[in-house]
């Protein structure tokens, strides 16, 4: 495995990838299916997306065109199985997001890993909820500090990789109800955050954000 600092969040899913080898990967919004590429021919693939523009699908991939909130309603899709690398890349509103990392979780093995983009906004207009600009990354950074704030329990960093971060959320539970029974509260409380906050309070300790180095990255996912 290479050694050094990863430059992109693309860069990073390729190495999570080779590092790993996950029997049964799931993503969330897979768009055109660029990020899917980085999955190894002998891994299980699931992409969800409501209106998936992908042209050739890989032999090893099932496309599932429903809004994740419909597919986690009835996973037949998963087969049963347990999930070891997912990548939630969805609707960028955070409180979407924290239910997709909640249906993860809720199928993932104790020892998997969840991905989510766009967790370490560039600017505020960017951040914004709605899009106004080509490039969006949304409010999805919220979607991590409710984690930290509610989830003391889960090991969740955001790895400051371009161009917009990917949080990497390890220590899983999926018998852990907390987001379900909570959400509501969550959403309240978490809602009040903005911009300012972000850049007041510190953006390293509310996001946990690490170095891009893969040797102190490697261990996190591995």
């Amino acid at each position: 495995m290479p050694t050094g600092p990863v430059d992109s969040y693309y860069d990073l899913l390729s190495l999570i990838h080779e590092a790993r080898r996950p029997e049964l990967y799931v993503e969330i919004g897979v768009h055109k299916g660029d990020s899917l590429s980085f999955a190894r021919p002998e891994t299980r693939v699931v992409g969800v997306d409501p209106e998936p523009k992908i042209e050739k699908i890989p032999n090893n991939c099932t496309i599932v065109a429903q809004t994740s909130d419909d597919f986690f309603a009835n996973p037949e899709a998963l087969g049963g199985e347990l999930i070891d690398l997912s990548f939630a890349d969805g609707l960028h509103w955070w409180e979407q997001t924290l239910r997709d990392v909640a249906n993860l979780e809720h199928h993932t093995s104790p020892d998997g890993v969840i991905l989510i983009h766009d967790c370490n906004p560039r600017d505020e207009i960017t951040a914004e909820r709605e899009r106004t600009t080509v490039f969006w990354s949304g409010d999805v950074w919220k979607t991590v500090v409710a984690l930290r704030r509610y989830r003391p329990d889960l090991s969740v960093v955001t790895a400051d990789v371009a161009p917009t971060g990917l949080a990497i959320v390890t220590g899983l539970d999926p018998t852990n109800e907390v987001l379900f029974d909570r959400y509501d509260e969550i959403v309240a409380d978490i809602d009040q955050l903005g911009w300012a906050d972000l850049e007041s309070r510190g953006r390293g300790e509310m996001l946990g954000l690490v170095p891009t180095d893969w040797e102190a990255l490697g261990p996190i996912v591995a």
